[in-house]
């Protein structure tokens, strides 16, 4: 009788899990969610339409399993969850692919890379400060990356750095700027860019791919100091997030990323709308 009841309940709770693995294949439905607020990554227009790089990038990818994808706007805070508990069945939302990720979720291959920098006032006290690295590749770094981390957490002592909630940036913050900079996180980037300009932070580290069309907007007003970072605990690139037990669904979208690199449209739909190629390059 014990052994029913054990048997049971193991099927009560297979039963019971929100996210099981689908068979995944040509004429599948799958539900990608996007924020829709980090253009030009992804964003909402004034109808209400989901547009931006990722979403036409989508519409390619799924072209090419030959499935049927509806994109579905969701908060960044909390998307990891999400896609666990299986409200959607895939990420396309600007998301760094790390290792800290990785333990709870799989990914495609990467479909962008992008480094990230510091932005602070044109006019601030902070304008001023560089460094002799105009890049750091975090993991590994050589003296004069380190030298280039030593002047920014001198010249950032004491002042607050905005960053968006549950991102990479934060991360950054945590592992290289600890104790000298005070973070101050926000539920979205647009709301960092605002305390920035409003002066209620100092600076604020983001993706350039994502800051190109913010200061050409507030031309004259913000300005890069620093080098780019990538790598280490800023990711190994962008792409899309999936459930572990969906690895087939990750295979899938990672062969359609090679083709859509392979024949350029990956480089296309870059360019269109970041203006550069944000393409990885193997």
């Amino acid at each position: 009788m014990k052994m029913v009841l054990a048997v049971l309940a193991l099927a009560t709770l297979a039963l019971a899990s929100p996210a099981q693995a689908a068979n995944w294949g040509p004429g599948a439905s799958v539900r990608i969610a996007t924020e829709g607020a980090y253009p030009p990554w992804n964003d909402t227009d004034a109808s209400g339409k989901l547009v931006g790089f990722e979403i036409d990038l989508a519409a390619d990818l799924c072209r090419r399993m030959k499935v049927t994808c509806r994109m579905i706007p969701r908060a960044w805070e909390g998307i990891i969850p999400a896609l666990r508990a299986g409200a959607f069945d895939a990420i396309m939302s600007g998301m760094a692919i790390t290792a800290k990720r990785r333990k709870r979720i799989t990914y495609s291959r990467p479909f962008a890379a992008s480094p990230h920098v510091f932005v602070v006032r044109a006019g601030g006290p902070l304008a001023g400060v560089s460094t002799k690295a105009a890049s750091v590749t975090l993991g590994s770094l050589i003296a004069e990356e380190k030298a280039a981390i030593g002047t920014l957490r001198k010249a950032f002592a004491g002042k607050k750095i905005g960053a968006q909630a549950g991102t990479v940036f934060v991360n950054f913050l945590k592992i290289h700027m600890a104790g000298a900079v005070r973070i101050r996180t926000f539920k979205l980037q647009g709301d960092v860019d605002a305390a920035l300009l409003a002066g209620r932070v100092d600076a604020l580290l983001a993706q350039t791919s994502y800051l190109q069309p913010v200061l050409e907007k507030e031309r004259g007003k913000l300005k890069v100091v620093g080098p780019g970072f990538t790598g280490g605990s800023l990711g190994e690139g962008i792409g899309i997030g999936i459930r572990k037990e969906d690895r087939a669904l990750a295979e899938m979208f990672s062969r359609a990323i090679e083709a859509a690199t392979a024949d350029g449209t990956l480089s296309r739909l870059s360019r269109k709308w970041f203006g550069l190629d944000l393409s990885p390059k193997e």
